[in-house]
């Protein structure tokens, strides 16, 4: 029994002292970190006032509010609100986020390449996944926490979708759904990266089977189903992206990496684009490099033919093929292909480099069977990666310190005025009260105030217009008297809306738009399918 867990024991302790330093007091200086920790209070807050999917951000703006939530990937914001929710600070909840994200990153990677290179080279793949030198760029420099989480569901697919196309076995296609679908609620850019890769995986997958029609139909199937149980965030944030502002904010063409770059070790805490001493560093690193050309060189030498030998052949042409698209001279690919655009970062390939090279490492084992081999390059992959896994200091603050301070709590919360609304003037002053009079007179005795949700009395001396102090975006709403009247867009991007003279009764809402019901539609019908199907999991495999 030891023999048989010690491989993934040995993953989960090497993954463990990788994401130790998250465990300190303090806040590391990332270039997302402080970012996330804003996220994480507005989305909890507008959670706990009763939006069970939350698309606003109410404190933001300087208090006039941006759809943040609308566009952001979820996932990161709902784990942080369950880590608040025990106890957690968010910025200790930001840590805990990628600490978890790594943990089982390590694991699902280790269980994917087991189930071709055996549990020796599903050791070795997981150590060299979780000490890939981007992936510490991202924990550690970055701070992109929903790159991490993506980074972690990207092997649970893998494996979730090589154990269905093996065995057929309902669980694994319920798995494959649900991990295709926490990919795209983790970071949607990478998420649009993957799934082409994720096709031609498959399609080398079934292209050994001979149920291939059987097969290319229920992965057809997964791949829907994944969409559908993601749609309630996907949807709208692409059929909804004309009404903000600022979603491309970086352009790719200034973002390509050097060939030094992805060779020669370097290690900063700059951006992309920056001198080499400062900038972020690209590298795919040392051990990386060493594992996949070790795997050409023991492929053509065994030369066995079957699927094993084949699937090295298919991720050391993906290997070159990642590394091209990562180099100016891709710059045609990407001015042509559909879509490349959104990656904004021809670097951001670094996350399939890593997962192909980790994958080829494991392959090793199977063409070398030395354990003293596996043992050695573990060691070399550990050595290699452990002076990147950690902090040059931490900010000793509490949440406090982020959310009373207005160059954090009133801006939009990202680089370049993103996601404000197209309406907005952002030269607006900032406001105390949420409505005011902008024709007519009386008194407004404010009742409740919420993320999205306010409830007031007027009492108008005469047929007035009530400005709402929230910017405009599809799905506000005013009720008076219960009653649903129009809105007006104002010239600064708020809204207004008529009152006759006397006392009412007036209700504001965000409500959800068409957009927004159909992806939560698809969502509630595919998680009942996927309900469904794993309830039927005990009876064993799908049939034709």
């Amino acid at each position: 029994m030891l023999k048989k867990i010690l491989p993934l024991v040995t993953v989960f302790l090497f993954a463990f002292i990788a994401v130790l330093p998250l465990l300190h007091k303090g806040l590391p200086p990332t270039h997302d970190g402080e970012y996330h920790v804003v996220r994480f209070y507005e989305f909890d807050k507008t959670l706990r006032d009763g939006s069970l999917y939350p698309r606003w951000a109410s404190d933001l703006n300087r208090g006039y509010g941006v759809p943040l939530f609308n566009f952001v990937y979820p996932l990161p914001n709902y784990i942080a609100s369950f880590f608040h929710f025990l106890g957690f600070s968010f910025i200790d909840a930001f840590k805990l986020n990628m600490f978890l994200a790594s943990i089982l990153g390590a694991v699902f990677f280790y269980l994917w390449a087991k189930a071709f290179w055996g549990r020796w080279g599903g050791m070795l793949g997981g150590v060299f996944y979780t000490f890939s030198p981007y992936h510490f760029v991202d924990i550690y420099i970055r701070g992109s926490v929903g790159e991490v989480w993506a980074l972690a569901f990207f092997p649970a697919f893998l494996w979730c979708i090589t154990s269905f196309v093996n065995n057929k076995k309902i669980i694994f296609f319920v798995g494959s759904c649900l991990s295709l679908s926490l990919i795209i609620f983790s970071h949607n850019i990478l998420s649009l990266m993957f799934l082409p890769f994720s096709f031609l995986y498959i399609i080398f997958l079934i292209s050994f089977q001979k149920d291939k029609k059987h097969l290319i139909l229920n992965s057809l199937y997964i791949i829907l189903l994944g969409l559908g149980l993601s749609a309630v965030f996907w949807v709208p944030a692409i059929f909804e992206k004309q009404y903000v502002v600022g979603l491309e904010v970086f352009g790719f063409e200034n973002h390509f990496a050097d060939l030094y770059q992805l060779i020669i070790p370097s290690w900063g805490s700059g951006f992309s684009g920056e001198s080499l001493n400062s900038s972020l560093s690209l590298q795919i690193g040392i051990a990386n490099l060493l594992v996949v050309f070790l795997s050409l060189f023991l492929l053509l030498i065994y030369r066995k033919n079957n699927r094993n030998s084949h699937i090295v052949l298919f991720f050391i042409v993906l290997f070159f093929v990642i590394f091209f698209l990562m180099q100016k001279g891709s710059l045609p690919i990407w001015k042509t292909v559909p879509f490349m655009n959104y990656f904004q970062f021809p670097w951001r390939f670094l996350s399939l480099e890593i997962l192909v090279a980790s994958f080829l490492a494991g392959s090793v084992v199977y063409f070398w069977k030395s354990k003293i081999l596996t043992i050695a390059l573990i060691i070399l992959s550990f050595f290699l990666g452990i002076g990147y896994a950690k902090v040059a200091y931490y900010h000793y603050r509490d949440d406090n310190y982020y959310l009373t301070r207005s160059n954090f709590i009133e801006g939009t919360n990202s680089p370049g005025n993103a996601f404000n609304t197209v309406y907005f003037d952002p030269s607006l002053g900032k406001k105390k009260a949420k409505t005011e009079f902008l024709k007519g007179s009386g008194v407004i005795d404010q009742q409740e105030i919420k993320s999205t949700y306010y409830k007031f009395k007027i009492e108008a001396l005469e047929n007035s217009e009530i400005k709402v102090n929230t910017a405009y975006f599809p799905g506000w709403s005013v009720f008076v008297n219960r009653a649903e009247v129009k809105t007006n867009i104002t010239e600064e991007g708020l809204f207004s809306f008529y009152l006759p003279e006397g006392k009412q009764d007036i209700a504001i809402g965000l409500k959800d738009t068409p957009i927004r019901n159909i992806g939560f539609i698809l969502f509630l019908i595919t998680g009942a399918i996927l309900a469904a199907l794993f309830i039927k999991a005990m009876f064993g495999t799908i049939k034709r």
